[in-house]
């Protein structure tokens, strides 16, 4: 599904709701023929004010009223079936954008959560999706609710004295004028506008919630998140900024819509020509009783086109992330002949960005080769290990494992020989065996006991309640960053990979919990290509090869006593690394 310029936001929604679709339609027209039966005891009431002014027998009021009574309840019971039928559409609809959602999410390259952010993403699966169920579901029956009532109420003032009538009609459609001012191409683009101020503090709040320990720790406030908090300033610009922007037009439409009865009493004034009847009276009272719902009905229209916009933004999001395209799925099927890495020629730019994170990367690793990535933040590190494991595809030049270009390997192939453990493990909310099995699912459970203590976790599968049938995060079980690396690691041993990347894999944990760590790593490393990124320089002094990438590209390589020895960027890095350890508060 592809954007259009011209967005039809209807048959977009009808092609997911497939056959449910007619129950919109069925539930439109439902609510538009319930709107117009509610205006029926509206000429009862006319009747019984008739009734009353003229003096005539108030026995005839209760056969009308009961009649308007039964006109409202098959009113409210028409508009009932009417949302019965858009709920039960919405809900298909809802259901169909979030497995198509999650189906192409399931496929996207792993860099993509990296450049749009996790909060994001969430945000248009949960919050797209639910503003189009509320719009399906609430927001279209009222809308058809909107568009009869006027109709109907138009005919109403314009049977029983056309000339006041007229001048309400006026006075509403002046009122309207106002509001379909504020609608247009200019407010969808405003609205796409708040939409994505919220996707970039929800975004942001993710990122701030995850350095709250950091923060505590250093003291520091919210302002050592400069982009978060500059996000929350970005959002109260805007906000002020369209709420001074609609106000004259606002406050016109709003006096418009509220002052119908002073315009009531001064055509009466000026149609009565000195001389007060019955009729008059009659019309005056009917008309200053009933121009309320006017003000109701147009208050509807706005609110109504205001979601429209919402949704339309909703539904567009949701078609970018379905109308991002998986990486290509190799054809050829080639297989790695060793587990030697190469980079020619690698560039790469993130979408956006108007440089090359890494640019002209000339790499080789030999199969059982220890190297290490090592470099300023920013240089291209997590980039370049991340472009390994095909995150996405390079730019330009070419990444091959075994002498086979990872285009041309399958993604299943690539990922049975390249093991990634992060430095933020994350682990799903199951028990210990079942996230460990997620990097083999056929694995028997000695296999994961297996995998576990090589890990090192033998200390922590004793202290839960339930061994390794523990899940995690229920009845007050939760492990430590340290904890839940060890676990992230038992599940690359037990995956097994050729090749290992490690991105700063100790940088959350403790002492102890690091020296198991380490532990862990020497039994996971043995007999694999190992790529490590690490800030901690002490952790990479015995790697075969260390490569410093600054600013995206190679700024030199070679071995600890190699690059101490050219007293180049790093030896001034490890130096400086040195004074930092050994630096202390003298007393």
């Amino acid at each position: 599904m592809k954007t259009d310029p011209k967005f039809d936001s209807m048959k977009v929604i009808n092609s997911y709701a497939g056959g449910h679709r007619h129950l919109i339609t069925v539930g439109r027209i439902l609510a538009a023929v319930s709107a117009l039966m509610a205006l029926v005891p509206f000429y009862d009431l006319w009747r019984i004010i008739r009734i009353a002014v003229m003096g005539e027998d108030p026995a005839g009021i209760a056969p009308i009223a009961w009649t308007a009574v039964a006109w409202t309840v098959g009113s409210l019971l028409v508009y009932i079936g009417a949302l019965m039928c858009t709920h039960i559409a919405a809900f298909r609809v809802q259901a169909s954008m979030r497995s198509s959602l999650m189906h192409r999410i399931m496929t996207l390259p792993l860099g993509v959560f990296d450049e749009d952010g996790t909060g994001k993403i969430r945000r248009t699966v949960n919050d797209s999706t639910a503003a189009t169920e509320t719009f399906i579901a609430h927001n279209l029956p009222d809308k058809s609710v909107a568009a009869a009532t006027p109709i109907g109420l138009a005919a109403l003032l314009l049977i029983f004295d056309w000339k006041i009538g007229l001048i309400c009609v006026i006075t509403a459609i002046i009122g309207f004028a106002f509001m379909m001012s504020m609608m247009g191409k200019g407010m969808q683009e405003k609205m796409a506008e708040y939409q994505n101020a919220l996707d970039a503090m929800s975004s942001e709040a993710t990122e701030y919630v995850r350095g709250i320990p950091v923060v505590k720790v250093f003291g520091q406030s919210v302002h050592s998140f400069t982009r978060f908090k500059k996000a929350i300033d970005g959002y109260g610009k805007w906000a002020t900024d369209y709420t001074l922007m609609l106000r004259p037009k606002m406050a016109a439409f709003m006096t418009c819509i509220n002052a119908v009865f002073a315009f009531i009493v001064l055509a009466a004034y000026l149609f009565s020509g000195g001389s007060m009847t019955n009729d008059l009276i009659l019309n005056i009272m009917y008309y200053i009783i009933v121009t309320p719902l006017f003000t109701v009905t147009l208050t509807k229209i706005a609110y109504s086109g205001e979601q429209e916009m919402v949704v339309q933004d909703a539904l567009k999001r949701i078609d970018n992330i379905l109308s991002v395209e998986p990486l290509a799925e190799a054809q050829s099927n080639e297989t790695p002949a060793d587990n030697s890495v190469e980079l020619t020629g690698v560039c790469y730019r993130y979408k956006d960005a108007v440089s090359d994170a890494v640019h002209d990367l000339n790499i080789s690793i030999n199969a059982g080769e220890h190297v290490a990535f090592v470099g300023p933040s920013g240089g291209g590190k997590t980039t370049t290990a991340e472009l390994i494991a095909r995150f996405f595809d390079v730019t330009e030049g070419s990444i091959k494992i075994g002498g086979a270009d990872i285009r041309k390997i399958t993604q299943d192939k690539l990922m049975n020989y390249v093991s990634f453990v992060f430095q933020d493990s994350r682990l799903l909310k199951a028990s210990i065996l079942e996230n460990v099995r997620l990097a083999r699912p056929d694995a028997s459970e000695a296999e994961v006991l297996a995998a576990l203590e090589k890990a090192q976790c033998g200390d922590i599968i004793e202290k839960l309640p339930d061994g390794i049938n523990t899940v995690i995060g229920t009845k007050g079980t939760y492990l430590s960053g340290g904890e839940q690396q060890r676990i992230s690691i038992a599940r690359a041993i037990l995956k097994n990979a050729p090749i290992l990347i490690l991105d700063e894999a100790t940088a959350f944990a403790d002492p102890d919990n690091e020296m198991k760590v380490q532990a862990a790593f020497e039994t996971l490393a043995k007999d694999k290509t190992l790529i490590m990124i690490a800030h901690r320089l002490s952790t990479v002094t015995d790697a075969d090869r260390i490569y410093v990438l600054d600013n995206g590209s190679v700024a030199e390589s070679g071995s600890h006593a190699e690059l101490m020895q050219k007293g180049g960027l790093y030896s001034r890095m490890y130096e400086e690394y040195t004074r930092s350890v050994d630096w202390k508060v003298n007393a």
